[in-house]
């Protein structure tokens, strides 16, 4: 068993590593606050080949696997939790889904596009009345001619405000159930999409996540994803993929709580000397940083499913989503009871990491949701 990163993989965790830092991590604070779409770093991450890592180099491409995407977005969001999960969104749940199910011609029609931003990615499946039950999805799509016609409305769809490409999942079939639900390449131009208003979320503040309105949109039947019926299908095996960058998101998150804490208790003094000489502290610090390297094994490990051909990695993929969510969660407030009253103040990164943190028990499958994913793989 080799835990060791390959030379491509190191190469990846190096560049980005050193391009967050410098280029993402000094803004962070600033679109937090102003919830300002990051366009600046995403036009330097599709230079970079950050936006497409797992598209072949065919079509416009880095080539890379899932574990060097993993990578990235965890450095990324060590720097920028927004940032990270929009790298997540346009690799794993709008370039992938197009790679693996899509016809060669939307390959080389939208691929290009979402690996240099000129049509960034969005991915809409989430309803008012449809979160954890995708099957309950109350979006219709009647087939119209040479057009489907889409109505509905999805709701907290990540960087809907700026994208150009939506994949929407809708019910081509409303009676067949689950069985009854298709997929769609969808352009932002098209006649009757709109946007709605811009959510004012408690973190990940600016990933231009707002609803997406659909009014008889007209939707030319080649960009039809997959077949017909098969929209459920590709959105299970979408999320199978994204949740590995979710946790990969949420080790970068609590990394980046722990490195701040360790640099606060070795200056902040109390009772003549260092915090970090009182032992409260150091249990503290010692079993954050157990913690993220467990979540860190588990979501490198679901990675390297996927990249093996594994047929089958929703339970893998749902524990380290589970695990590393609830990690998180658990260090940023660490990390925030560390820094005091400090930690409580917006001058501190840590009280945006808290914030950021919580968003990933919900997101791409509650907490709740992946319990049920596992327990019911372990009981086939």
């Amino acid at each position: 068993m080799d835990f060791a990163l390959n030379e491509n993989q190191k190469m990846v965790q190096e560049m980005v590593r050193r391009f967050a830092k410098e280029q993402i991590e000094p803004k962070a604070a600033e679109i937090d606050a102003s919830r300002e779409f990051p366009w600046e770093s995403i036009r330097k991450m599709a230079e970079l080949g950050l936006l497409g890592m797992v598209v072949p180099e065919q079509y416009g491409g880095a080539g890379f696997d899932f574990v060097s995407l993993a990578i990235a977005v965890e450095e990324i969001s060590h720097a920028c939790a927004s940032t990270g999960v929009i790298t997540a969104v346009n690799n794993s749940l709008v370039a992938y889904p197009i790679c693996a199910f899509g016809t060669e011609e939307q390959r080389t029609k939208y691929l290009p596009g979402l690996c240099t931003g000129k049509a960034l990615g969005a991915f809409a499946l989430t309803e008012p009345n449809a979160g954890s039950d995708p099957a309950g999805l109350e979006t219709t799509a009647r087939l119209d001619g040479d057009n489907y016609v889409l109505n509905g409305t999805k709701r907290f769809i990540t960087t809907a405000e700026e994208a150009g490409v939506f994949i929407i999942i809708a019910a081509t079939d409303k009676a067949a159930g689950h069985k009854g639900i298709s997929a769609f390449i969808v352009e932002k131009g098209f006649p009757g999409f709109a946007v709605g208003k811009h959510e004012d979320l408690m973190g990940m503040r600016a990933t231009g996540n707002t609803e997406v309105i659909l009014e008889d949109c007209r939707v030319p039947l080649p960009n039809l994803l997959g077949k017909v019926g098969q929209g459920f299908k590709i959105a299970m095996n979408v999320l199978d993929c994204s949740r590995i960058d979710i946790g990969a998101q949420a080790v970068g998150i609590a990394q980046a709580a722990l490195d701040k804490s360790i640099q606060y208790s070795k200056e902040r003094k109390q009772f003549g000397k260092p915090i970090c000489q009182f032992e409260m502290i150091q249990d503290k610090l010692a079993v954050m940083a157990t913690n993220i390297a467990a979540a860190r094994l588990l979501v490198y490990r679901a990675a390297w499913l996927k990249d093996s051909g594994a047929e089958r990695f929703s339970m893998e993929s749902s524990i380290a989503k589970y695990f590393a969510a609830s990690m998180a969660v658990d260090v940023t407030r660490e990390a925030v009871q560390v820094h005091g009253g400090y930690g409580y103040s917006k001058d501190y990164a840590v009280e945006r990491y808290y914030r950021d943190a919580k968003c990933l028990e919900i997101y791409e499958g509650a907490a709740e949701i992946q319990k049920l994913v596992i327990a019911r793989s372990l009981l086939q």
